[in-house]
């Protein structure tokens, strides 16, 4: 399991990585692509283009960890857009890695009128 994951920030990459990455090229995309520090301690997640294999980059300490999960069955729920990184909370998290797509939940609505 992930180590105090109560206190870290997540951002998801939308659409395919390439999953030949590893920690050097994910680091660099990080900074590059997404604009984000790779060493200010948030995790960092990546999914490839069949949606089983998910990264997670992050900085701890004394250097950078690599967490891979690759499913057997079923897909990753994953935005495929090619959006700018996406921050989620703690409990999305767990959701995604517990296959609940929560990319596609009601959204909050407001209004300013009733008219």
């Amino acid at each position: 399991m992930l180590p105090s994951i109560q206190e870290r920030r997540v951002y998801v990459r939308p659409g395919p990585t390439d999953m030949r990455k590893q920690i050097n090229g994910l680091s660099v995309m990080v900074q590059e692509t997404l604009g984000q520090n790779p060493f200010d301690g948030a995790y960092f997640m990546f999914c490839n283009r069949q949606r089983k294999l998910l990264k997670i980059l992050y900085w701890e300490d004394t250097g950078f960890c690599l967490w891979i999960k690759r499913l057997e069955r079923d897909r990753f729920p994953w935005p495929r857009t090619q959006e700018s990184v996406k921050k989620i909370t703690l409990q999305e998290l767990q959701m995604l890695l517990g296959g609940i797509d929560f990319w596609k939940a009601h959204r909050k609505v407001e209004y300013t009128s009733v008219y």
